[in-house]
């Protein structure tokens, strides 16, 4: 069966009433619970597992891949309206999707993030339409190494995210390192940095670390600047209307970075947070004006929004095509096709086709269905930005603590979400950047385990990063993207002294 008559079978499924009915209840849900700080799609698909028992696996399946891929979608709003990302995979969007709402441009930054994920996913989809089964031997053939060299690259542009000095994103970065070794080793089982406390031998999650960095210190800034009532009148709706320029300035930022977010999302491991900040990442170096980045950027919100979006369909190319799940949520997801009775891998294609087929196609139908929803409703969501600041502060700390609660009903976790809010309202004050914080606790752990992996399968020879293509190639680039921009600025300011 090739693809088109595959995608014909898919939509029989996909566009019968029942079909229809269930992937619309997917993506309402997935973008309601999206846009609570928390509150993901790993806790809406294990809650639907035991709802979807005894039903008919393919509508089933629709609906949870529609509550996977609409809790991405609508993740962006809390991050744009409240700085409180509603999902990790949303973090990058509030770098320039708050600063735009400040600015009074709420309307635009959610239409663009709208539109953004609307054309990433469905770019994604056909990638995984055509591309699934040759890309996932792709994605096995990446090794520790491999996975190194690629995580490093990531890190080689903390120097974007610096806001200023690098040395202090660099500072921040080393933190953030620290802090995503508090637990139990991962190979050896011993405790690291954990004090003899039960409560930290599996670390931090990650929300805990985003919300406080972002939501919480977005607080105390707000409790701060409370006489400052320019703040309230700049936080207004604005128009929703996107110019010309508006539409081709974020065209070339959301055509190639559904690409990347694809590549990335097909990696295990990766998904859409690690793909959402090194499309950021790559946007803000490639600009004419990154100086705009972080400020209220067009660029800065259409990149991490079209490459979260695809990285999401895109990790559905391993969980499909070889029964491997990418990530916290399509493991969840590969729970729920095992209980329904269905074994994903390289015969569902040819055994289950109307399952295959109809979850690829049930992502062309939610993608419409998710931008008509969306984009009809930002004026009733934006009007969060109109309510007085002691009940919005108010709002956002309970949904901040519900969400954080919601992960392991832990107490102990609410007092780290307030240290970390502390401690981000304290770089905010000395100017030290979150973002390389947080990029650095993404990357730390998965870095640490693949060199430790890497070292283990070399018996401690350092050249197997060199010895292979791909890993040689990807570490020529972080080189690079570390050390050019430093040598270009060193030369630009050594030429104006001249001057």
């Amino acid at each position: 069966m090739d693809a088109f008559q595959g995608l014909w079978t898919g939509f029989q499924v996909a566009l019968s009433i029942e079909g229809i009915m269930f992937v619309l209840i997917g993506v309402v849900v997935g973008t309601l619970i999206g846009m609570m700080p928390g509150l993901g799609p790993i806790s809406a698909i294990a809650i639907m597992i035991p709802i979807t028992y005894g039903m008919d696996p393919a509508p089933a399946l629709v609906m949870m891949a529609g509550v996977y891929y609409g809790a991405v979608f609508g993740g962006s709003t809390s991050s744009i309206l409240l700085n409180a990302p509603g999902i990790a995979g949303t973090v990058a969007t509030s770098f320039d999707g708050y600063p735009m709402a400040n600015n009074g441009q709420a309307g635009k930054a959610l239409a663009i993030a709208a539109i953004s994920s609307f054309i990433g996913g469905t770019i994604s989809v056909i990638l995984l339409m055509m591309l699934a089964p040759a890309l996932s031997s792709i994605a096995i053939s990446f090794g520790p190494p491999a996975y190194f060299a690629l995580m490093l690259m990531g890190l080689s542009a903390i120097s974007s995210l610096s806001e200023g000095s690098t040395i202090k994103a660099l500072i921040s970065a080393v933190v953030g390192f620290m802090v995503v070794t508090i637990g139990i080793d991962p190979q050896t089982g011993t405790q690291r940095f954990t004090f003899d406390s039960v409560n930290l031998l599996d670390g931090f999650d990650f929300l805990i670390i985003a919300l406080g960095l972002f939501a919480i210190a977005e607080v105390c800034m707000l409790v701060l600047n409370r006489r400052n009532r320019s703040l309230s009148d700049s936080q207004k709706l604005g128009s929703l209307k996107l110019s010309k320029s508006d539409l081709k300035e974020m065209s070339g930022p959301v055509t190639r970075q559904s690409f990347v977010g694809f590549i990335l999302g097909v990696l295990p491991g990766a998904g859409a947070t690690i793909a959402s900040f090194i499309s950021y990442i790559f946007e803000k170096r490639i600009s004419k004006k990154p100086e705009e980045f972080g400020k209220g950027s067009i660029k800065g919100v259409a990149a991490p929004e079209s490459s979260n979006n695809a990285a999401t369909n895109g990790a559905f190319v391993p969980l499909l095509s070889l029964g491997i799940p990418g990530s916290g949520t399509t493991a969840v997801m590969l729970g729920a096709f095992l209980v329904l009775d269905v074994q994903p891998g390289p015969l569902l294609m040819t055994d289950r086709p109307e399952i295959f087929w109809g979850i690829i196609a049930s992502m062309y139908i939610g993608n419409v269905f998710l931008l008509i929803l969306n984009l009809p409703l930002i004026p009733y969501l934006a009007k969060i930005l109109s309510i007085p600041r002691p009940m919005l502060i108010s709002l956002v700390i309970m949904f901040s603590l519900i969400g954080v609660y919601s992960i392991s009903f832990n107490v102990f976790d609410l007092y780290m979400l307030l240290v970390f809010g502390l401690i981000g309202f304290l770089m905010r004050i000395y100017s030290f950047p979150a973002p390389p914080f947080i990029l650095a606790f993404i990357l730390g752990g998965m870095m640490e385990q693949s060199f430790r992996q890497s070292m283990t399968i070399s018996n401690g020879d350092l050249s197997i990063f060199v010895s292979s293509p791909l890993p040689l190639t990807l570490i020529i680039i972080s080189l690079l993207s570390f050390l050019v921009p430093g040598i270009l600025k060193w030369r630009k300011n050594r030429y104006i002294s001249k001057v």
